[in-house]
């Protein structure tokens, strides 16, 4: 058993966990998955990551996302190797430490990754964001519409069921959506990670960045790079800013926008993990 027979066959992975046949050794830091390294007679190894029972499509989308991604050349992003309904595997990286320079490649990548495009807003598949589904419906019009209707009122809706957000919160988020054309930065639809939180980017021993977990779709580049700055932000953060913005300059306004892409993904926080995000929301909705 070794890589390239796994490759030849991928339903087979399977029946060799179950029979033992390969090495496994638990990966920390999965919140919704299980996660664990896969390593095979010859030494070689694999990432692999399963969800019993998990909601239809669910491995499909990121395997479709990591596809996406990986075909624009830009951006490192792991080779999918298996795609079965309840389980992911990856080629494995050796995990290493962020650099200054490592940062700064990553930023200028990043922008050519953006500059790779995408046919509209949203993608042809179903997305998830976590195990919730992240409604991915095509738009050939604006940004603006499609990103409140598409990412922010679903979550508010969810968010206001499980009783998150308090009536004063939801006013807030309503009067963002009303408003939504009015933030500006209007572009056409760029190739992006779509979760790009800092925990979603990869450093290796070449201090080189890593895209995984994707919820990739056809989005607002500044939506990837906010996120990127949220809950402490990556690892030289100043520095992929900068480097980016040196490959890609960034329109008129894009700092006043910074809170307007996080709160989509605050909200997809008190959707799913309820009312301990809710003063993340409200202080993002007084910075807007």
């Amino acid at each position: 058993m070794d890589l390239q027979y796994l490759k030849e066959h991928p339903a087979q992975l399977p029946v060799f966990i179950k029979h033992q046949r390969i090495r496994e050794t638990p990966v920390p830091g999965g919140s919704i998955c299980a996660a664990q390294r896969l390593t095979f007679d010859d030494g070689g190894s694999v990432f692999c990551k399963s969800l019993p029972d998990p909601p239809d499509g669910f491995f499909a989308a990121e395997a479709a996302g990591l596809r996406w991604l990986r075909e624009a050349g830009a951006v490192p992003v792991p080779e999918l190797i298996v795609e079965l309904p309840d389980l992911l595997a990856l080629e494995w990286i050796e995990h290493g430490e962020a650099t200054p320079e490592g940062a700064e490649r990553f930023g200028r990548r990043l922008a050519a990754l953006h500059r790779a495009g995408a046919p509209a807003f949203g993608a042809p598949w179903p997305g998830f964001i976590g195990t919730a589904p992240l409604p991915n419906d095509p738009s050939d019009g604006a940004w603006g519409p499609w990103f409140a209707q598409r990412r922010l009122l679903p979550f508010l809706r969810t968010s206001i069921d499980n009783g998150a957000l308090t009536s004063a919160d939801v006013t807030g988020v309503e009067r963002v959506i009303a408003g939504i054309e009015e933030y500006g930065g209007a572009e056409p639809p760029s190739r992006i990670h779509g979760d790009l939180w800092p925990g979603n980017l990869l450093w290796d021993r070449a201090g080189d960045g890593w895209l995984v977990d994707p919820a990739a779709h056809g989005g607002h580049r500044e939506t990837d790079l906010a996120l990127l700055g949220l809950w402490g932000g990556a690892p030289h953060y100043d520095r992929i800013l900068a480097a980016y913005r040196e490959a890609a300059p960034l329109s008129d306004g894009w700092r006043e926008r910074v809170p307007l892409h996080r709160l989509y993904l605050l909200l997809v926080h008190t959707a799913l993990f309820g009312a301990s995000f809710q003063e993340s929301v409200r202080s993002t909705l007084r910075a807007l």
